[in-house]
């Protein structure tokens, strides 16, 4: 009977995950030479992006740098409150600098969630305001669907976008900083005396993949925005939510390898209209459009559900007035964004060239900020950690010469809610240690560990602050 009932309580679980599963998978693939869509599932469902949200931190700070705001070697200070952010991160200590340079290939190879918020206090002043930044931007770029409420895709429910919006942050960012662009192919680096790898497992696998990002939170699954050049083909590739980064990544180079032959060897011009060099003006701009927009995490989204809307109904709905001072206020001299037929190519749907067919939005739910608002279909976790940010979790502790471990279970989730708790009450000596949940093999166990240490007194020391919190633990050599 025993057995019986574990047996069963195994396939509800599998049940379960399925479901959860295709409740947050989308898919697409577009020619990024033409605007083609070559394949498109759910693309323009709301979904959690999880680390894809570096994408727009990358894109605002790459544009930092061409309006001459900040160069490579720019040092960016580390507040406390970057520093505390939760893994995967650089460690990097309060009070201290991290350059652009370094920045930029933490968020490529490590997606590291503090150096995100070094990039965000240093443009926006805050990570609140320069998530108003990064949802102006994002709407400026077509990006109809897409609210950001951080600036490295921590859990937060209001934080959304769509496969094709995030396709379309994809072709801009090569667009649009083209020498810039090529860090995304880095496969590792040093970082003051850490060999970093990237979590991009594509980039060197599949023949012509030179980016771009992967990203995970309990809430989405696994994610992907991948982009293919072979010299005259161009496409790029969204995935969301994978039950494993391994099968996310079988399905990307299944969709880039069916697909790349239909695409065109003729670009027909940038799909996203080139960005002009504006300077410090552009930073003015960008304040003045994040002021403009609503409270944070309140930043309205179209709605199409139960009627037919045309692209031009669909532009005006996007920009608040009608399409043709949408477009005009979009393309004028001095602040040229995006283009009619980019807008045309962001916001069509499917074969539709002329109408839109709706699908039914999500059903509108509480928040925590008092108002009814759509949020995508997947629950939000319980622990706000983005566990592992790619599932790369032996890699946040390869650099660690001693761990701490607290419990072992079988709940991967439980093990980081009791690693956060025990951070919470024992505070600043586990300041800098990082919460790792880490899987034993084919037990079906994860230990609870804190990694960061570097020699044994400093783990047994942290050991000591958690036993007069009540907590049993030991330190071990990694």
């Amino acid at each position: 009977m025993v057995k019986s009932a574990g047996a069963l309580g195994v396939a509800l679980a599998l049940l379960t995950q399925g479901a959860e599963a295709a409740g947050r998978h989308s898919a697409f693939v577009i020619d990024a030479n033409n605007g083609k869509v070559l394949f498109s599932d759910d693309a323009d469902e709301l979904r959690f992006p999880a680390s894809l949200t570096k994408m727009m931190t990358l894109y605002m700070l790459f544009e930092a740098m061409h309006d001459g705001r900040v160069n490579l070697s720019t040092p960016m200070k580390v507040s406390a409150y970057a520093s505390a952010r939760p893994p995967t991160k650089l460690r990097l200590q309060p009070g201290s600098t991290l350059t652009v340079q370094e920045a930029i290939l933490g968020l490529v190879t490590l997606s590291a969630n503090d150096a995100s918020v070094v990039i965000a206090e240093h443009l926006g002043g805050s990570e609140a305001r320069f998530a108003q930044m990064m949802t102006a931007k994002a709407h400026q770029l077509g990006m109809s669907r897409t609210v950001f409420r951080n600036a490295n895709g921590l859990p937060n429910e209001n934080q959304h976008s769509t496969a094709r919006d995030m396709a379309t942050l994809g072709i801009a960012l090569r667009e649009h900083f083209p020498s810039e662009y090529r860090f995304f192919s880095t496969k590792s680096f040093n970082f003051r005396g850490r060999t970093i790898n990237s979590h991009n497992k594509l980039v060197g696998r599949v023949k012509g993949v030179d980016g771009i990002k992967t990203g995970y939170i309990n809430a989405s699954g696994f994610n992907l925005v991948s982009s293919l050049f072979d010299g005259d083909r161009k496409i790029v590739g969204v995935v969301f939510g994978g039950n494993t980064a391994a099968a996310r990544d079988n399905e990307m180079a299944k969709l880039l390898a069916k697909y790349l032959p239909s695409a065109s060897t003729r670009s027909a011009g940038p799909l996203v209209a080139e960005r002009k060099r504006s300077g410090r003006v552009n930073a003015d701009i960008q304040v003045a459009a994040a002021s403009a927009l609503p409270a944070a995490g309140n930043a309205p989204v179209p709605q199409f559900a139960d009627r037919k809307v045309s692209i031009n109904e669909r532009i005006a709905e996007a920009y608040g007035s009608s399409a043709g001072d949408a477009i005009a206020r979009v393309t004028k001299p001095g602040r040229q964004v995006i283009g009619r037929d980019a807008i045309r190519a962001a916001l069509a749907s499917r074969q539709d060239a002329d109408l839109v067919r709706p699908t039914a939005a999500p059903a509108p739910v509480a928040t925590a900020y008092g108002e009814n608002r759509p949020v995508p279909r997947a629950a939000i976790p319980s622990a706000d950690l983005d566990a592992g940010t790619t599932g790369a979790v032996a890699e946040e502790t390869a650099g660690s010469p001693w761990v701490v471990q607290i419990a072992a279970t079988a709940d991967r989730s439980q093990a980081l809610q009791m690693l956060n708790d025990a951070k919470d009450k024992v505070g600043k000596p586990l300041a800098r240690a990082m919460p790792v949940a880490q899987r034993v093999g084919a037990q079906g166990l994860y230990r609870a560990r804190f990694a960061g240490f570097d020699t044994k007194d400093a783990a047994n020391a942290a050991c000591a602050a958690l036993k007069k919190r009540s907590y049993s633990c030991f330190a071990v050599a990694n």
